[in-house]
């Protein structure tokens, strides 16, 4: 992707702390609010009768192949770049503020009256989100390491947890002022634009030295070739987590409004699910990076197939406040401890391997809110097709683990630093 080294140290000004701050907002944003803040709104767009569940799930798709061609722009790119005969390459700073503002762009934009133009909006904020997810993590992960603090990585992804846990919230203010989804995504839109002046400072330009090709830390490992098979399995393994998790994550509300229409809890289970997610990514840092990535991710697994399966066996408010919560704990947990497999496994390209990885966990999203919307069509009622879809999911999420145990035998972590 470039001839400069992604470890090119920051300006001095900024530690550690302040790096994995930058971009925990940064995810925030693009994540949190340009991807998630549809989920809460979902139910306030069905009642005030702008979209029906149909319509929901193919807006939810946009956004998610968005996210998936942005991931694909993201692994390709060195190619591009040897097609266009190596020009300069893209600021890296200008590429994440641009991401930024192209965000703040589309959520205040969803509150338009145009539903015809909503897909388009959602799929453009998935391909910024897709960027700057692919941008942020990459810079942290070898800024961090550099600096040999790399289990702070994990902090980075609390972004996602706390800009849904803000989303949550708000739109259950919103709904509690009876107001209606236009204003949520106006409100949304105010948001972003706060927390993307509040980063700049850091990402400002210079601030981002390289695309993020990250390099592992040590002679070692920068040595380190990985098979096909070996990065093969994990790929699929993480795939499968994007199938896994999408449902719940997109149609909690709703599914949770069938289940408990009276409940007082309903606007704060999407929260639940956030909190979930920062507490996960607070976990990460405790975790020792010299042990087996592989091993975590299939326990990461296994725990989020107990978070989906629970509104099935359980659909009581005990049941949704333990599955939102189960569902959140290892979501970004999955993806910190994917990054640094990939950092391990292929530190010289790591940028385009994550960016295979980002778009193999955006098919899987892409096809979940499709299944639902066929699978209710096919069983002919809503409650038997989220049954069936969710099944589906936990089913997926089980796979994956047993790809990532499969991968860890087949191919044991090497024993050299």
């Amino acid at each position: 992707m470039s001839s400069i080294p992604s470890d090119a140290p920051a300006p001095a000004g900024y530690g550690p702390w302040a790096i994995a701050a930058a971009g925990a907002v940064g995810l925030a944003i693009a994540m949190g609010i340009g991807r998630f803040a549809f989920t809460p709104l979902m139910p306030m767009m069905l009642h005030d009768g702008v979209v029906d569940l149909a319509g929901a799930s193919w807006l939810a798709s946009a956004n998610y192949l968005g996210y998936l061609l942005g991931a694909v722009l993201c692994t390709l790119q060195p190619w591009i770049w040897r097609r266009l005969g190596n020009p300069p390459p893209p600021d890296p700073a200008r590429m994440v503020q641009a991401g930024l503002v192209a965000t703040v762009l589309l959520t205040l934009a969803m509150a338009l009256p145009w539903p015809a133009l909503w897909p388009a909006l959602r799929f453009a904020a998935g391909v910024a989100s897709a960027f700057v997810f692919v941008y942020i993590s990459g810079w942290c992960l070898a800024q961090l390491a550099r600096r040999g603090r790399g289990a702070l990585g994990g902090m980075i992804y609390v972004g996602p947890g706390t800009g849904i846990v803000l989303s949550g919230l708000i739109a259950g203010a919103v709904v509690a002022g009876d107001g209606s989804a236009r204003l949520g995504w106006l409100v949304f839109g105010a948001l972003a634009v706060a927390l993307t002046v509040a980063v700049r400072p850091v990402l400002r330009r210079g601030e981002l030295p390289a695309p993020p090709v990250a390099v592992a830390a040590g002679p070692a490992a920068a040595q380190r070739t990985a098979s096909r098979g070996e990065v093969a399995l994990l790929a699929a393994g993480y795939g499968c987590a994007g199938f896994g998790y999408i449902i719940t994550a997109t149609f909690l509300p709703v599914i949770a409004r069938a289940a408990l229409p009276a409940s007082v809890w309903l606007d704060l289970f999407w929260p639940i699910f956030g909190v979930g997610v920062i507490l996960g990514a607070m976990a990460t840092t405790r975790v020792a990076l010299s042990g087996d990535m592989r091993r975590m991710l299939a326990l990461c697994h296994g725990v989020q197939a107990v978070g989906v399966a629970m509104s099935l066996v359980s659909p009581t408010l005990p049941g949704f406040v333990l599955g939102s919560l189960l569902l959140g704990l290892p979501f970004t947990a999955i993806t910190y401890f994917a990054m640094q497999e990939v950092r391990r496994l292929r530190p010289a390209s790591a940028a385009s391997t994550m960016g295979l990885l980002t778009a193999l966990y955006g098919i899987g999203q892409v096809l979940g809110p499709p299944l639902v919307a066929l699978l209710i069509g096919w069983s002919g009622s809503p409650a038997r097709g989220f049954t069936l879809a969710l099944m589906v999911a936990a089913g997926t999420l089980l796979v994956g683990a047993a790809l990532y145990l499969l991968g860890a035998r087949r191919y044991p972590k090497d024993s050299a630093p």
